[in-house]
């Protein structure tokens, strides 16, 4: 089955549910995001207005828009007289993105020392002992699913809508990169141990090692990226 079909199927069933008015832009986004990051549409696949709004059953205005936000987030480019294709980010690319990602995350981790209630502390706490238990046994995809709820959940407590914004489109950059590239950062016991010193600093609400801790699991991943493309560049 090609791209377009798979997308058209998976389209028509977004688009299918009562629409409120005004909201056909924003479920084409939706639905065309979701492809992009499940990888139904792959770097380089090209995203045409006509025959995207043909197999969404809308007008070319909304599905124009959808493109463009999907386009201003990085995950596709406009090239002239061609229109859009999914984005191909490259290692150099991802090392740029941690860099900032690096910051962001640790402005998160900060954010949700001040902010965390009881009850958030509660949450991280019980997403650190699964994560533990998924790690004892070597539980891999439950692994990933872990750690972005925890990220996921840092970023709620830190309570900064512009931030975690900024983090989602970097996220979603970086899940096209690591397709692109058959990247898989982060060994599992690292992992959870960063993250294990993330929650320590949050639940002891102390702002300046939730940050620390933050950017220093950020900035481990990034050397593994920066270790990886000198590895590419000049192999053994």
């Amino acid at each position: 089955m090609s791209h377009a079909v798979c997308l058209w199927w998976r389209l028509r069933v977004e688009l299918r549910q009562p629409k409120r008015s005004g909201a056909l832009a924003e479920q084409a986004y939706v639905a065309l995001r979701d492809a992009i990051l499940s990888h139904q549409l792959e770097p380089g696949d090209r995203l045409s207005v006509p025959e995207l709004a043909r197999q969404l059953g809308i007008s070319r205005s909304p599905t124009r828009e959808a493109i463009t936000r999907i386009a201003h987030e990085g995950l596709a480019r406009l090239e002239p007289h061609q229109g859009a294709v999914v984005a191909d980010i490259r290692s150099e690319d991802l090392v740029e993105i941690y860099a900032l990602r690096e910051v962001l995350e640790g402005l998160a981790a900060r954010l949700a020392a001040q902010r965390a209630s009881d009850d958030d502390v509660t949450r991280l706490r019980q997403l650190m002992e699964e994560h533990e238990q998924a790690a004892a046994v070597d539980d891999v995809e439950r692994h990933y699913e872990l750690d972005q709820r925890f990220h996921s959940e840092i970023r709620r407590v830190a309570g900064n809508r512009r931030l975690v914004e900024s983090l989602d489109v970097l996220q979603g950059q970086i899940r096209i990169g690591m397709f692109t590239t058959h990247r898989s950062l982060g060994g599992l016991p690292q992992t959870v141990a960063e993250h294990r010193a993330i929650f320590n600093a949050v639940a002891a609400r102390d702002p300046e090692a939730a940050e620390h801790a933050g950017r220093a699991h950020v900035a481990r991943l990034q050397e593994e990226l920066r270790h990886a493309e000198r590895t590419d560049a000049f192999p053994s």
